[in-house]
């Protein structure tokens, strides 16, 4: 799934895994798991994380191979925030094809980048119990307070106008390139993702089952 934050990916793709029955895995997912079991990869990609850095592309691909082509790995899966690169999805097809493997489609959710600031910039946090709220969607009922412990709510740094700018400046930058290289395989599907998210469902599944 691709897509810029705070356009609804994570919300889209819970809702396609309990659709087809298939699990949505995500590398952040995957790579705790890995760290926890202090597989050999594991242990790698956690010497990076524990100082700050990002995990290299090759030790991502290996702890991906582990999970999607071992013996244990699923029929069917999301996957999610992965690849975030064009070289990270090239050396991903090429497990696909050193597997005899295919991708089946990869979804593009779009919408207007003024609607992603005011989406994500009016999210709120309690600082009590960390409830979420969105002061368009699903305000409080009190303004400023916790419907369920009534704690202060605020509003995170990574919420905040200026930071949500420069995420989609560095989503242009290393991930808007992937939509062009799906798209030359022919298995980008774009999806308007400015409706409400019962509407962009319908339209995934539309587009999945052509």
């Amino acid at each position: 799934m691709l897509g810029p934050p705070g356009v609804g990916k994570g919300t889209q793709a819970q809702q396609l895994s309990k659709e087809f029955g298939i699990p949505q895995i995500s590398t952040g997912d995957i790579l705790r798991d890995a760290i926890q079991k202090k597989t050999v990869l594991g242990e790698k990609a956690n010497t990076f994380m524990s100082r700050g850095e990002l995990v290299p592309d090759k030790v991502m691909l290996g702890i991906i191979q582990e999970t999607l082509f071992s013996e244990h790995a699923p029929e069917g899966y999301i996957l999610d925030g992965f690849p975030r690169t064009v070289a990270q999805a090239m050396g991903l097809q090429k497990l696909f094809e050193e597997h005899n493997d295919t991708l089946s489609a990869v979804l593009s959710l779009e919408a207007d980048e003024n609607q992603i600031v005011r989406r994500l910039s009016s999210r709120r946090t309690c600082q009590n119990c960390n409830a979420l709220y969105n002061l368009l969607t699903m305000p409080p009922k009190i303004e400023g307070k916790c419907d369920v412990c009534s704690g202060e709510l605020y509003q995170r740094n990574d919420d905040r106008i200026e930071t949500i700018r420069n995420r989609l400046r560095v989503y242009k930058q290393q991930t808007e390139p992937l939509i062009g290289f799906y798209k030359s395989l022919g298995v980008l599907k774009s999806i308007n993702a400015s409706g409400l998210p019962e509407e962009v469902q319908k339209n995934i599944i539309g587009q999945l089952e052509d």
